[in-house]
Formats: structure tokens, C-alpha cells, sequence
């Protein structure tokens, strides 16, 4: 019998992260996480991570802070859902698409580019 690597789980199966594949762009929704929240964050202890046990594509990681991977994300807001302190809540995707491309100084589609 393998010996347990975390004292606090007795079974786990093996992590597919993003087993269905790379979401795209047809994500509606993406999880913004507050780190004031995050009872990770707040104790800096590995406690809760309900967000980590029920994601269903495994694109949460467990740490301080933890991390979503929003390539395999799907958006299903599962992880909002569970979350006993509401530090993850689901924001339309659409907000993010030009915020990103300001960030990262990206030129816009006419060729202007970003002042």
C-alpha cells in the first residue's frame, strides 16, 4: 500500500487536469479569487481548499494563494459554489477580453495600438 503523501486525504484518484482539453474562447464566466478572503491566505496555513477538491476539471491548485488555470478552466463556478468565505466569484468573461489586451500593451484590432 503507497503511503499517504497528505494526512488530511484517505483516497484520491489521479488528477486530469483539463481532461475535456484548453477551454478557448467560449468560457461566459471566469473565477476572480480574493486573497483577503482566501482562508489559505488569511491563516497562511494548507487549510480548506474546497475549491481544489470539487473543481471537476482540476485547474485549481492547492498552495498560498492558490491558483486557477484559466486554459482548462470551463467557468462552471463550482469552486464559487463551495467556497465557505465567498473569496472566489464568477465575473463575465467578456470584462477580462479588453483589460487583457491593455495589460499586456497589446495593439487593437484597427492597428492603433494601446496609449
Amino acid at each position: 500500500m503507497p503511503s499517504k503523501k497528505d494526512q488530511f486525504i484517505s483516497a484520491c484518484a489521479t488528477l486530469a487536469r483539463g481532461e475535456a482539453g484548453a477551454t478557448g474562447d467560449w468560457r461566459a464566466k471566469r473565477p476572480v479569487v480574493d486573497l483577503s478572503k482566501c482562508t489559505p491566505c488569511k491563516k497562511q496555513k494548507d487549510t480548506c481548499y474546497l475549491c481544489w477538491l470539487y473543481c471537476p476539471d482540476g485547474t485549481v491548485k492547492r498552495g498560498i494563494p492558490i491558483e486557477i488555470d484559466l486554459t482548462y478552466c470551463k467557468g462552471c463556478g463550482v469552486c464559487a459554489q463551495v467556497c465557505p468565505t465567498e473569496a472566489i466569484r464568477m465575473e463575465v468573461e467578456e470584462d477580462f477580453l479588453d483589460s487583457v489586451c491593455v495589460c499586456l500593451n497589446e495593439p487593437d484590432p484597427g492597428g492603433a495600438g494601446v496609449k
